[in-house]
């Protein structure tokens, strides 16, 4: 049964020599970290369903990466050791839908290349190959895994492989394309910087009227974090992996725990650093000033104006189309 996703991590922890009060307590910061990361993507969900001004397509790469983080988190939630059924669905669903949202960053990553560096404005041409690109690399990276299966493993919370083979097949699976898509996303976003970086400057140097560029400055840094999010949600996944297949009978509790809370955080991360933009601020904002209107007439829209900033709404505007959108 394919293991990987967050689930699966304790999974294979369960195996080893820990204490049920380990267990227990990885348990708990599965249901968890996966719960919140299943709250901030429906969040995004939500807000790209209610908001007509975000359905554009640079924010619907965004809807769609949502949607399979909180699918994955979703999944990662519902497992039961008591149900054959569920722990198999589980195992598929959580591997798919773990792929697919690592493959959604790389789809947006192309698109502000495509956009910035390449100069092309073909990109929402492209939607259907990104479909078929990000469901059909993550369906074939799960019947893989699933082909290396020995279903006579049974774990402690679901179905637990321990076979070298399925290991090497899960590493395979899994964490070589999560590491391709960290690599091309970093390079990316890197090439993508540079070149925003060099035509800001020629914009300075081609007028006299000052410029702050501190703001601009900041929207640039805030795109080199994203692929440090992918690192961050499953660097101690990786390591944690590697470390079983060396020793498969010796687990380390606080590597685990790690390994399984910061993996099952993806979606929240996600949601905050892609989806939780500056254009989605713009629409909360403006929706609560029109909510203190109407609940409160004159000086509920005065108070929600003074609250939320009208300045800020002003700053808003000045922001770039990109900006906006990532």
């Amino acid at each position: 049964m394919a293991e990987a996703g967050v689930s699966a991590m304790v999974q294979a922890a369960v195996t080893g020599n820990l204490t049920p009060d380990q267990r227990q307590m990885l348990r708990a910061v599965n249901l968890g970290a996966s719960s919140l990361s299943f709250v901030g993507s429906t969040f995004i969900v939500l807000c790209y369903v209610l908001f007509k001004e975000l359905r554009k397509f640079s924010f619907k790469l965004v809807f769609y990466l949502a949607i399979s983080d909180m699918l994955c988190s979703f999944f990662s939630i519902v497992g039961d050791p008591s149900n054959g059924f569920v722990c198999y669905s589980q195992g598929y669903t959580t591997h798919f839908f773990c792929v697919a949202s690592f493959l959604w960053t790389t789809t947006i990553a192309f698109t502000l290349h495509r956009t910035v560096v390449k100069h092309k404005a073909d990109v929402e041409d492209l939607e259907s190959i990104f479909h078929l690109y990000v469901w059909g690399t993550s369906l074939v990276m799960t019947v893989m895994r699933s082909i290396s299966n020995n279903h006579s493993h049974l774990g402690a919370l679901c179905y637990t492989q321990t076979g070298r083979t399925g290991k090497a097949v899960h590493f395979i699976t899994f964490y070589m394309p999560l590491w391709g898509a960290i690599l091309y996303n970093g390079y990316t976003y890197f090439q993508v910087i540079r070149m925003l970086n060099n035509a800001t400057r020629m914009a300075v140097g081609m007028t006299d009227r000052p410029f702050d560029l501190r703001p601009d400055i900041k929207a640039l840094n805030r795109w080199g974090y994203y692929p440090l999010i992918l690192i961050g949600s499953w660097a101690f996944g990786t390591i944690n992996r590697i470390h079983d297949f060396i020793e498969p009978g010796h687990k380390i509790f606080w590597l685990t725990f790690l390994d399984l809370g910061t993996a099952a955080l993806m979606g929240l991360f996600n949601s905050i650093a892609y989806g939780l933009n500056t254009s989605v601020r713009r629409a909360i904002y403006e929706r609560m000033d029109c909510l203190f209107y109407i609940d409160h007439g004159s000086l509920g829209s005065e108070f929600g104006l003074k609250k939320y900033g009208r300045n800020a709404l002003v700053v808003l505007e000045l922001w770039s189309d990109i900006q906006l959108d990532y």
